[in-house]
């Protein structure tokens, strides 16, 4: 099984609009064009850059476009209700209208989980979410699975975003922890391809296909942005063994597929 993962997408709306949505439409264009094409994608929140609904609107009509099941989870920039507003009883939500739910494929379960906070740029999953999330991984304990959340659960070594992380994370690693078939926890927000070992499994965060956060590592200012490359990741699944690539995306170089 092949699995792209995108994120923070920053959608937004007016003058600035333009080039998000081609970044995103050009990131498509890259992972349509993978040999073979990945059976679905998952993008790790911070789909819109303010929560408003026309951002929705353009991010639903660039993916109509593209052929493959995508499935959406909110970060810290989006609106959970204008998301299911836009997205409820879709294949995008999982066919619900929570922006937390289960995807089962027959080689792997994706667990979709909403770490967004009103009001914070941090993250927390809370108790009732954490059950579900342990009463989902005992569901199907023979089949891989991927835990898919925006906020990392790992401080990356940039001090001011290792400030607005997942907040509770000790009792994530706690649920994980139980289910040896968990072979990835996919996370956003960071904007910069990181990866962590994780309460026996590995974490994963994706880059951004609009713009990279800098490597400020040495204090805790706001680091920034950088013109490195857009680009996603893709998880190759092979029975139990997962790979991960890092895919690069060349927003001038970009052939559309669609």
């Amino acid at each position: 099984m092949r699995i792209a993962h995108l994120s923070d997408l920053h959608l937004t709306r007016g003058p600035l609009a333009a080039q998000p949505a081609a970044a995103l439409a050009d990131a498509i264009a890259r992972l349509l064009a993978v040999e073979p094409r990945p059976d679905c994608v998952v993008i790790t929140g911070d789909l819109a850059d303010t929560g408003h609904p026309d951002e929705y609107a353009t991010l639903r009509a660039i993916l109509r476009r593209c052929p493959l099941p995508v499935h959406l989870l909110p970060g810290n920039h989006d609106d959970p209700a204008a998301m299911i507003a836009r997205f409820g009883d879709t294949s995008y939500l999982g066919n619900g209208v929570s922006p937390a739910y289960t995807v089962d494929y027959p080689q792997a379960t994706l667990v979709i989980a909403n770490s967004w906070v009103q009001g914070s740029p941090a993250g927390c999953l809370g108790p009732g979410q954490l059950a579900w999330i342990d009463q989902v991984l005992a569901a199907r304990p023979d089949v891989p699975a991927f835990v898919c959340l925006h906020h990392p659960p790992v401080p990356v070594g940039i001090p001011f975003l290792d400030g607005m992380i997942l907040d509770d994370a000790a009792a994530l690693a706690a649920v994980v922890r139980k289910h040896p078939h968990v072979v990835r926890v996919l996370a956003g927000h960071v904007h910069r391809d990181a990866s962590a070992l994780f309460a026996g499994t590995l974490m994963a965060t994706a880059p951004s296909t609009f713009r990279q956060a800098a490597l400020r590592l040495h204090d805790a200012e706001p680091p920034g942005y950088v013109a490195e490359p857009a680009g996603f990741l893709l998880h190759l699944l092979d029975g139990t063994r997962c790979v991960t690539h890092s895919v690069a995306v060349s927003h001038a170089a970009a052939v559309r597929a669609f």
